[in-house]
Parts: structure tokens; C-alpha cells; sequence
């Protein structure tokens, strides 16, 4: 196991001198869900270093099969009733021990989840699908780095105050649009930097905060790193934050649209490729396009991606809310363009040489960050192997723009793209295509079968 000298990892060694000295006494153990929330258990730390750091532990298989709610959704092949809803078994990932300070007296480790028999990657896992796509970029020479930008709102109800309430009349802890607004920032500090303190102290390193476009909207952004650690912190980032906001009588939001009238919530991610060995960005190079000075990599790597985009968007925009976001004018994408240092386009190249990237403004703050990276190094790598070459630079607005390809309208267009893309078979298999079709057509027939607010404010009188 490679050492990660990051301020709060640990080593079991100084894990078993933690909890020796009373300082732990908790290892909440846990794996990601088919939404990207965290499952597990909380393991007392003498149990936890006695056994289930190399034994690992076990936990029912229904839970890649519930949806939001927690019931057991009927239709699945990988677990149902008639299959008596089993165990898998989670292996503690130890590169993933981490104190969790914001937790009392508590540690976190990150689990892989495998057959209970064979103890092979149960390849419906989020975390195992982007261990695969990481596999094949490392087989081709490639180690993605990558960014999570996420957004949220922060509301001064309380969880439960805002359940009782429906979520109606949830008031922000802002006024007003705060973008970079230092004094109505400040007025958000005991939630923000209460988050960078223990996110910083429990190995997930922080870059700076800021306001964002709507009232109480805020985003921290994290450090770049590989997409698996990545993927690892932006979901610690989003437990950490929902914790603390709870332990504060406030609530946090990171729907990618909360209200109709305010700005929606996006995480942009950012990736690049690097040759680990060499401590190079390959997509550096000598080549132009438009203003970017570029190699071979980067520019099929982009090519990819944007050819990929539309029959993976379920990857990137995974609940019927996601697809609120897209509106003219809104700072989400509405078309599948690329553009340098363009916020109105899908694709949005930023820096130069060693630092040249990639930012999608795709995905939304409900995006589960290890679908969508593997969504992308997916795309971006089918890109490197058949040359696919992106599309010319777009320059100007591209919310005015017309004849470009759009992004699906919705979380049903997207599901059609996704059943119909041999890409998608080709790229995760035929059982993680069929699983998260799945997953996705139970979700939008909750929402078809629903009645909204909407329809009872519109209908209900004037009918």
C-alpha cells in the first residue's frame, strides 16, 4: 500500500496508537451507492483493527438495489427477492483511513465491494466501475487527474425542520447573490470554515471557498488529484459538510436545481492526463488549436468526450431534477460545445502547459463522482484509440448560438440515449448497462407517477 503522507491519513500502526490512547474509538466503514451517498457501519476501533481491517466485513447486496428512500426495488438480475438478498463483502481500502474530526473520537476508511463467494469487484459498484476505466488508463500509460468544483446551498433550518415543512419556505442563509461577496461570505463561515478546518485535518485537502450566484449558494473547491481520490473526496466532502451543517441546525442542499428561480448547483469537473513516471501533463504539447497549445492526447481526449457526452448523460445528470439546470443564461451549459475560458460552453479548456485541463460544466452538484468519472476517462480514452477529433472552438455566446448538438432535456432523453449506445455496452458491459438502466427508468417512473405542487397550483382550481 502506497504511503499518503496527506495531514489526517493514517497507517493502521497509527491507528492502533490512536485507539490505544482513546483518541479513536470509532471507524465509520462505508462504500459509496448507486446515488453516491455512503452505506456501512460504524466499527468500534479495537473490533475494527482486530478484524475487519484485513478480514473486511459484510453487508446485504439489496443495497445496490434500493432507491432513494432505502426500499428494495424489484427488477434487478444482481440481487432480489427471488435471489433472497444476500451479503456482499466490503474490503476496507487501508490508502482510504483517514480521520474523520469532524466525527467525535472518529476514523473513516473507504471500502471495495466484492462477491461474497469468489471475492471478485462486483463490477455494479460505482467505485469498482471507475477502478476498471482507471485500470485501462494505466494499461495505456495514462494516469487521469481530475477536480471536483462543487456547489450547494445552505439553508439556517434544520434538517428536520425542513422535512416537517416539506420544503417549502426554507429560508437561505443569504440574501442576496454573494458570486466572490467577502461580507455576505463571512455571514457563512460557521458552516464554511468549519468544512475546511476537518475536511483539511481529515486528508481531503482544501483550496479556498466562495460565494456563488444565488443567495446562501457557496462552493470549496478541493486539491486535484488522481480520479479515484478524487472520487473519494468529493463524496468524504459532501458526508463532512451534511454532517456538520446537521451538527449546526442548518441544512446544506447539493440538488443541481433547488428552486426555479435561482441559479442551480453544478460541479465542474476538471481532467487531465499525465505520465506518472515522467511527472507530465501529456496534454501539453506543441500543437494549436485555436488558442491552445496542445498534444495529440488532448486534443482526442476532448474529441471523445464530446462525442460520448449525450449517451452518457445519465452518468453526469442522474435524477429528473438534474435537467433543471440546463437554461439559457443560467452559467449550465445548454449545447455541446468547447471554447478557452468560455463559461457559457459544455466544454471549457482553462490554463496552459503543465497545468492545460479540461473543465466539463455538465455534470450538477448531484452527480455521483465515480459514474462520472469513469464516463469520462471512458469517452476521453475511445477518443485516444479511434483519433477522435473534436469540433472547431466555438468563440461568443454559446447560449445564442444555433446548429450546435444540445445537451438531452431531460433525465428520459437521456435514459433513451444510454439503452441505445453501443458505446456504453462496449466501454462497461452489458451488466452494468443493464443494472443503471435500470436504476434510472425507476427513477424517472417515480417522478411520472408523482403529483406536483406545480399541478396543483396550475389545475386545481382552473381545470
Amino acid at each position: 500500500m502506497k504511503q499518503d503522507n496527506t495531514p489526517g491519513m493514517l497507517t493502521l500502526e497509527r491507528l492502533r496508537e490512536l485507539v490505544t490512547a482513546g483518541e479513536i474509538e470509532t471507524v465509520v466503514t462505508a462504500f459509496p451507492d448507486l446515488y453516491g451517498r455512503l452505506m456501512g457501519k460504524r466499527i468500534a476501533g479495537d473490533f475494527f483493527l482486530e478484524h475487519v481491517a484485513r478480514e473486511g466485513m459484510h453487508a446485504c447486496n439489496y443495497l445496490l438495489t434500493v432507491d432513494m428512500d432505502m426500499e428494495p426495488v424489484p427488477g434487478y438480475a444482481y440481487a432480489n427477492w427471488e435471489l433472497g438478498y444476500g451479503d456482499f463483502h466490503c474490503l476496507p481500502d487501508l490508502s482510504t483511513l483517514r480521520r474523520a474530526t469532524w466525527l467525535q473520537k472518529s476514523a473513516l476508511v473507504l471500502c471495495d465491494i466484492l462477491d461474497n463467494e469468489s471475492h471478485t469487484p462486483v463490477a455494479v459498484a460505482p467505485r469498482n466501475i471507475l477502478k476498471r476505466q482507471i485500470e485501462a488508463a494505466a494499461a495505456a500509460g495514462y494516469t487521469a487527474m481530475g477536480g471536483s468544483e462543487l456547489e450547494y446551498y445552505i439553508f439556517t433550518n434544520s434538517y428536520d425542520e425542513a422535512r416537517a415543512a416539506h420544503y417549502h419556505d426554507l429560508k437561505p442563509i443569504g440574501a442576496y447573490i454573494e458570486d466572490y461577496h467577502i461580507l455576505q461570505g463571512g455571514r457563512e463561515e460557521v458552516l464554511n470554515a468549519a468544512a475546511r478546518k476537518h475536511l483539511a485535518q481529515s486528508g481531503v485537502p482544501v483550496e479556498f471557498s466562495k460565494g456563488e450566484w444565488g443567495p446562501g449558494q457557496h462552493e470549496l473547491n478541493i486539491r486535484y488529484a488522481d480520479l479515484l481520490t478524487m472520487a473519494d473526496r468529493h463524496t468524504l466532502y459532501k458526508q463532512c459538510f451534511k454532517d456538520l451543517a446537521d451538527q449546526l441546525g442548518y441544512s446544506v442542499t447539493f440538488m443541481a436545481k433547488f428552486a426555479q428561480d435561482l441559479a442551480g448547483s453544478s460541479c465542474h469537473m476538471h481532467v487531465s492526463l499525465w505520465d506518472e513516471r515522467e511527472g507530465r501533463n501529456l496534454f501539453e504539447g506543441e500543437q494549436r488549436l485555436g488558442p491552445v497549445a496542445c498534444s495529440d492526447e488532448f486534443r482526442w481526449f476532448l474529441g471523445g468526450w464530446m462525442a460520448h457526452v449525450r449517451e452518457l448523460m445519465v452518468f453526469y445528470a442522474p435524477t429528473v431534477n438534474s435537467y433543471k439546470r440546463y437554461r439559457a443564461g443560467s452559467w449550465a451549459p445548454t449545447a455541446i460545445a468547447w471554447s478557452y475560458d468560455n463559461r457559457t460552453a459544455g466544454f471549457r479548456v482553462v490554463g496552459r502547459g503543465s497545468s492545460l485541463r479540461i473543465e466539463s460544466r455538465v455534470p450538477g452538484a448531484d452527480v455521483n463522482p465515480y459514474l462520472a468519472y469513469a464516463a469520462i476517462l471512458a469517452s476521453g480514452l475511445d477518443g485516444i484509440r479511434r483519433h477522435i477529433e473534436p469540433p472547431d472552438i466555438f468563440t461568443g455566446d454559446v447560449y445564442a448560438a444555433a446548429g450546435l448538438p444540445r445537451v438531452p432535456a431531460s433525465l428520459s432523453e437521456a435514459i433513451a440515449a444510454f439503452e441505445q449506445s453501443e458505446f456504453a455496452r462496449e466501454a462497461f458491459g452489458e451488466e452494468v448497462v443493464e443494472h443503471y438502466l435500470h436504476f434510472f427508468k425507476t427513477e424517472q417512473a417515480a417522478f411520472d407517477r408523482a403529483v406536483t405542487d406545480w399541478e396543483r397550483r396550475r389545475y386545481f382550481e382552473q381545470i
